[in-house]
């Protein structure tokens, strides 16, 4: 094992964290980083400066791939209710979501473009945790770079949890991308999508080996999940999370953390992280970190898939596909499809 330091705040000891050195000279190895850190509350620009910095960090380790946490840009507005009861809403959560919205980007856009420059410069492979905004309405995205300052494309969230829904909208079958990149098959599922067994199923389908799973869960119970996911697929999984503190947020009357303000002091922990990197095999090769933020990294052997592979392949040798079989509609699903101009000419000019 080799101790890389990690990424911490400012004025604060840097917490060490272990990087696996495994694999051999016959398949090559990857070295991969998840990154534990906070957002920047409803400041994208200072959020986009701080991503920049722990990327820097990462690629100074020799890192080949970065994944940062769920709505790392734009923010996880953890404890808010934004003002909502059934048939009700309030002017201050109608505020609070103004300011939520004012934070997100749009994809394309210049922050972006910023991301993009920053994968090129650092040379990594750059999965980033946003939030999207498409006219006035919100998802929880997660962006694909390439170590060439390449935009490669999104993934967003098809199915919001629980109050999530009230701020963001449901994304559909024409975003869940596999990438084929130098260092492997790249895909992600974000949070509890990772719960959800078809849309893995579609994932393995398209023969993801990576497995990039963003989330906002830092309960022990994730852990469990993380490593069926690898088992299942066969496939590293990379999960990032944010770990932040209350003070990580605007203070109140600003943010309020709904029915727990009150119990709550500037240091309170109110997201513990547990990032963690896991190979095919279920072995856990870095993490699971509670302590702070942090950069996780670990060496990848690619030859570790095949291995996997080898005792159970969900949609190759393992599958049924005479008894059991799954169709993904890949395609937009688009609330308004408009005529072209000549086509309304013609019908007029019929009439």
């Amino acid at each position: 094992m080799a101790l890389v330091p990690s990424s911490a705040p400012v004025n604060e000891s840097p917490v060490i964290t272990e990087v696996d050195m495994g694999g051999d000279d016959s398949t090559p190895t990857v070295r991969a980083t998840v990154v534990q850190a906070s957002t920047v509350f409803y400041d994208t620009p200072a959020t986009l400066d701080k991503a920049e910095r722990l990327l820097a960090e990462a690629a100074g380790y020799g890192s080949q791939l970065v994944v940062f946490p769920e709505a790392f840009v734009g923010g996880y507005p953890r404890g808010s209710n934004f003002g909502v009861a059934i048939g009700n809403r309030t002017a201050k959560g109608k505020e609070e979501f103004r300011k939520y919205h004012a934070a997100a980007i749009t994809v394309p856009g210049p922050e972006v473009d910023r991301l993009a420059s920053m994968a090129g410069k650092y040379k990594v492979f750059l999965v980033m945790g946003v939030i999207e905004k498409e006219g006035y309405t919100l998802y929880c995205t997660v962006l694909f770079f390439d170590s060439q300052g390449c935009y490669l494309g999104k993934h967003r969230k098809i199915m919001p949890t629980a109050l999530e829904r009230i701020i963001w909208g449901f994304g559909d079958g024409s975003t869940i991308p596999v990438f084929d990149t130098p260092i492997g098959k790249i895909g992600a599922a974000i949070c509890w999508e990772n719960k959800m067994p078809l849309l893995r199923t579609a994932m393995y389908a398209k023969g993801i080996e990576i497995y990039c799973a963003p989330t906002a869960d830092s309960r022990d119970l994730w852990q469990a999940s993380m490593t069926h996911i690898a088992l299942e697929g066969g496939c590293f999984v990379l999960s990032a999370n944010q770990f932040c503190r209350r003070k990580d947020y605007p203070p109140p009357p600003e943010y309020i953390f709904s029915g727990t303000e009150e119990e709550l002091t500037p240091d309170s922990v109110v997201c513990a992280g547990g990032s963690v990197i896991i190979s095919p095999s279920g072995t856990i090769l870095a993490g699971p970190n509670y302590d702070g933020e942090a950069l996780i990294s670990a060496d990848l052997d690619i030859g570790d898939i095949a291995r996997a592979k080898f005792d159970f392949d969900v949609v190759g040798h393992y599958a049924r596909p005479e008894v059991l079989s799954l169709i993904v509609r890949d395609h937009p699903a688009n609330p308004v499809t408009f005529t072209s101009a000549s086509a309304k000419t013609e019908v007029s000019d019929k009439s």
